[in-house]
């Protein structure tokens, strides 16, 4: 008998596994697919390995005659490129699975399929698992639909598997995802065009936000449509027809669908009896409506992040452990790998009534580290509250603004004030004085602006 088996090997559930592992619980992790899940395999590392290639092209390609660097003839396999990135993979993978076999975490392979909340099969060998504890972690796949189901179009697991890059291509959606391959393809000059229906790209940040990306993205050639919808979609002999409503029709090699991910949920987590609503539901505590039986990360079609399924998966092993704890979802950050990068955490300036708001913009044109990177697009944003300038959130379009963030992170979490961060001394020169500078015009007395 174990005291927990968890369905699903991603980000929440080895981390879980994990967590109550060293809390001194027996546990057992059943994964059919490989270690890491999405995450690992087909989402964050592989497309930060390619973004990582692709910022050093830009860099020689935009830079090197300014820095005084004499580089000519820059060529790219993409072969090779691909090897890095799957090297990458294999990295973080063989890493998870070090991680678990060092904490005694029973791992089996092969397809869980659940009996009832107290006993769990491995599809594949017959092994049946009992527990007393049962957590859902079956994470989430694409989002794919009608025009889009068609054979030949990409979604993002598809990418990974590219033997050559295509002459043009276009993307069904400008959130992160989309933005994301926009600017790794853009780098290598495929003609790409985004096709996003809401207001703006990038639609859950703010449009001074998005604005700075489509600037960026611009310069690479990369073409963006907003406010437009697709009719239809049809294959023809070089490639993919793509019809809008507006009547316009755009034509490329090949069609990427990036408008998100689903959760997945299998039936014998529907016959569970678990309540559902677009995901499974739980409480703050990860506890679903059936006793025992807990669920975190993309299942619950929440913040479908993998710091957030981590998280997650540690929220529910302490509550399996008897120790409670409560996820706090107040200061979650979001991050886009763009170029520049960017970063947000808490409220964002749409959402908030500005009679009761201090917002105080820095740009990064303003910044001494920034020029010597030659950048000059982005910007840091705070946003206070007008009656004791506590940080209610922060928004940051820079490069390193993904690890800039944390920063914004704390401050929001421990409710912090923006003339407190100012006490604290930022290194000189860096980037981080971007952020000191919106700390400082939270007062309305910049120094540097």
């Amino acid at each position: 008998m174990y005291d927990a088996v968890i369905i699903g090997g991603g980000p929440g559930g080895y981390v879980c596994a994990i967590k109550l592992a060293q809390l001194g619980k027996k546990v057992a992790l059943v994964e059919k697919d490989a270690l890491g899940g999405t995450c690992t395999n087909r989402g964050c590392i592989p497309t930060k390995a390619m973004l990582t290639v692709s910022h050093l092209m830009d860099e020689m390609k935009e830079k090197a005659s300014k820095y005084g660097l004499k580089v000519s003839g820059v060529e790219y396999d993409v072969a090779a490129i691909m090897k890095h990135v799957q090297k990458s993979v294999m990295m973080s993978r063989k890493g998870i699975e070090y991680l678990l076999k060092k904490n005694g975490v029973e791992v089996f392979k092969g397809t869980a399929v659940v009996e009832n909340k107290n006993t769990v099969v491995v599809q594949e060998t017959g092994e049946k698992l009992e527990a007393k504890n049962l957590v859902l972690a079956h994470g989430s796949v694409p989002s794919v639909f009608s025009p889009f189901d068609i054979d030949g179009v990409w979604t993002s697991d598809d990418v990974f598997n590219l033997k050559e890059f295509p002459k043009s291509l276009v993307i069904v959606g400008g959130g992160v995802i989309g933005v994301e391959f926009a600017t790794f393809f853009g780098s290598f000059g495929v003609d790409v065009t985004i096709v996003e229906i809401a207001e703006h790209i990038l639609p859950y940040e703010d449009s001074d936000v998005a604005e700075e990306v489509k600037k960026a993205l611009k310069r690479k050639g990369v073409k963006i449509l907003e406010k437009t919808k697709i009719s239809s979609l049809s294959k023809v002999d070089d490639g993919f027809e793509v019809a809008l409503e507006n009547g316009e029709t755009l034509k490329a090699e090949k069609v990427l669908l990036a408008a998100g991910r689903k959760p997945n949920i299998p039936e014998d987590v529907k016959a569970l009896g678990v309540k559902i609503e677009k995901g499974v539901v739980t409480d703050s505590r990860m506890r679903t409506n059936v006793e025992n039986v807990y669920a975190i990360g993309d299942i619950r079609s929440g913040i479908m992040l993998a710091h957030v399924a981590m998280y997650e998966g540690i929220v529910a092993a302490k509550n399996i452990a008897g120790e409670e704890e409560e996820m706090d979802y107040s200061a979650v950050p979001s991050i886009i790998f763009s170029s520049p990068e960017v970063a947000s955490v808490g409220v964002r300036e749409k959402d908030v009534n500005p009679e009761e708001v201090v917002i105080s913009k820095f740009p990064v044109s303003a910044n001494g580290r920034a020029r010597t990177m030659l950048e000059n697009i982005g910007f840091a944003k705070v946003i206070a509250d007008k009656k004791d300038g506590t940080v209610l959130g922060m928004s940051i379009v820079s490069p390193s603004a993904t690890d800039m963030i944390m920063e914004g992170v704390i401050a929001v979490k421990f409710r912090m004030k923006a003339e407190d961060l100012e006490k604290a001394i930022h290194p000189h020169p860096t980037l981080t004085e971007t952020i000191l500078g919106a700390l400082e015009g939270v007062s309305g007395k910049p120094i540097h602006l």
